[in-house]
């Protein structure tokens, strides 16, 4: 008999799943682009309009600043007092004569300007309100405000009469021609740009010095306050200046 020849065991593997074939899908259209991050915010316009506000305010500040000491300079460059101040003939808003003479007797606080000024003269004037009432209170009625016109040709009498309501009532305000404004102001040494021939219908503006005119009871110049010159600061001026006229004038007050 045969005997049966044993095969060797074979060892079957598990089957293995085929490998999943990776696909990649391509785009036609280009990438976004990146998203970009403003940094101008709303708040930084803020921010940035505040801080230019800020320097115009400072450097027209520092500007009228620089004016007001080179004026100052300039007058004390001379010997002794400046003169500033002398005779003149204008006519008052009420109708009546005005001369240097009219001045005497009183501490007299002059301003140059016009009435269609639209923002500086109103704001001289608003402060010469508040130092003559403060300083009033301190010293009595002894005070004379005065508001002359370097605008000859729209700054009538019933104009001016119109425009000072609005202020202190012991303010005068003269008129002249143009001969006469431009005498006061040179005695005055202020500058103004109304020219000869100006329209009084015209719509323009007067270029002028800036300055409140400090004169003794004797029609003597005493000091000229610029524009950046506090109301406070002026009126602890004036309480010096007396104090020295009464002691030059053995204590006698006017």
């Amino acid at each position: 008999m045969f005997r049966r020849r044993a095969l060797p065991r074979v060892r079957l593997l598990p089957a293995t799943r085929p490998a999943r074939r990776l696909q990649r899908f391509y785009s036609s259209e280009p990438p976004p682009p990146p998203r970009q991050i403003s940094v101008f915010t709303p708040a930084s316009a803020a921010l940035f309009v505040t801080a230019l506000v800020g320097l115009v305010v400072y450097f027209r500040h520092e500007k009228a600043k620089h004016l007001e000491q080179r004026e100052k300079e300039r007058a004390a460059s001379q010997h002794g007092r400046p003169k500033v101040g002398g005779p003149f003939v204008l006519t008052s808003h009420t109708g009546a004569p005005f001369t240097d003479k009219d001045l005497l007797g009183k501490w007299s606080l002059v301003y140059f300007g016009f009435t269609n000024c639209p923002d500086i003269c109103p704001a001289e004037l608003d402060k010469i309100t508040a130092v003559v009432n403060a300083a009033e209170k301190e010293h009595g009625p002894i005070f004379q405000p005065v508001f002359i016109s370097v605008d000859p040709a729209r700054d009538s009498k019933s104009q001016m009469a119109r425009y000072l309501q609005d202020f202190h009532p012991s303010l005068i305000g003269l008129v002249g021609s143009y001969e006469e404004t431009k005498a006061i102001c040179k005695a005055y040494r202020v500058y103004f740009s109304t020219p000869p021939d100006a329209d009084p219908k015209g719509d323009y503006l007067v270029d002028h010095s800036i300055f409140v005119y400090l004169m003794d009871p004797e029609g003597q110049f005493m000091e000229a306050f610029g524009q950046i010159t506090t109301d406070v600061e002026v009126v602890d001026k004036i309480r010096e200046f007396i104090g020295e006229w009464k002691k030059d004038h053995d204590g006698k007050s006017h």
